[in-house]
């Protein structure tokens, strides 16, 4: 989806700083990053990891054979059963978080009624949960996306980190078609250890491809996470005169008549989003919308109250 704007004059070249405003962080301060699914972190913290050990929290039992630690015998179990039982817990380990940016050269367009592009809005989202997965002294690493993977950031969970972040995520330059379902197979087998992976993207590209690469991500017992970004205009379709729409991936440039195609449009672009949303739930995926005329302060409060609502998942078929 394109519009009549000059895309090259609407990327705002703001300061690292000027990523996080203090009413989002006030919004988020009361809030954490969960994960959905047992993830293996380096050292210990809050999360679930997939290592069985005697520390942190109740798992499951198994039965006793000789040479294991007898301070763990369930003697309640014993009692019930005449039998010996060993309780096994869940170690809890920090998490590494990978954003993964999309800066095709479709992420540039913000319509008139935007206050920001996609990109910028999603950069803003990416540095708004970096920020608050750092305060929880979890590891946050970035990959930007267009056309296949571009630069790599590696994970750290020094707060200093968030500057190197936000200055790797303005310095991107968006250019280029998507390549989302390569670049997410490529980042599939590179990634060697389960970790959580938040993709911002407006997902336009073949969705088949897409879906198949987001597939190998979680095949791979990654936590993903895919925050849709979208200019208003894009799902309203508000243009009402004669507008020549840009190619911003290699198409041509096209005159067309709105009114002759707005409700018909409308329909396909819902149809796009319930066709992405369903996919990404039978994937265990978390799947949201952030319009970017909506204030982020919104958007991902609703994002991570509903992480926390719902029960862990595990991984995909």
């Amino acid at each position: 989806m394109t519009g009549d704007l000059n895309p090259a004059t609407q990327v705002a070249r703001t300061s690292a700083t000027s990523l996080l405003d203090s009413n989002l962080q006030s919004r988020l301060a009361g809030l954490s990053f969960q994960t959905r699914r047992p993830l293996e972190g380096p050292v210990t913290g809050r999360h679930r990891s997939r290592q069985r050990g005697f520390s942190a929290e109740f798992a499951e039992h198994r039965e006793y054979v000789p040479g294991d630690d007898v301070r763990y015998v369930d003697w309640k179990a014993y009692g019930r059963s005449d039998r010996y039982y060993l309780k096994e817990f869940e170690d809890e380990t920090n998490f590494t978080c990978w954003l993964v940016l999309d800066t095709s050269e479709s992420m540039s367009y913000r319509s008139g009624t935007a206050t920001e592009s996609k990109l910028d809005h999603a950069r803003r989202a990416a540095a708004a949960l970096a920020w608050l997965i750092l305060r929880g002294a979890d590891a946050v690493g970035l990959v930007t996306i267009a056309g296949k993977l571009g630069r790599l950031v590696p994970p750290s969970t020094q707060p200093s980190h968030l500057d190197q972040l936000n200055r790797a995520m303005l310095d991107a330059t968006p250019a280029g078609p998507s390549g989302l379902g390569a670049a997410f197979r490529d980042l599939a087998t590179r990634l060697t250890r389960p970790a959580v992976v938040i993709c911002f993207s407006d997902l336009f590209d073949d969705l088949n491809e897409t879906a198949a690469g987001l597939e190998q991500l979680a095949w791979r017992g990654h936590d993903v996470a895919v925050l849709q970004v979208i200019d208003p205009a894009e799902e309203d379709f508000p243009f009402e005169e004669p507008t020549r729409f840009l190619g911003m991936e290699g198409e041509a440039d096209q005159v067309v008549e709105p009114r002759a195609l707005a409700e018909a449009y409308r329909v396909e672009f819902r149809r796009f989003l319930d066709d992405i949303s369903s996919r990404c739930r039978s994937m265990r995926m978390d799947h949201a919308l952030l319009r970017s005329d909506v204030p982020l302060a919104t958007s991902l409060p609703r994002f991570l109250e509903a992480r926390l609502r719902h029960p862990a998942r595990g991984a995909a078929p």
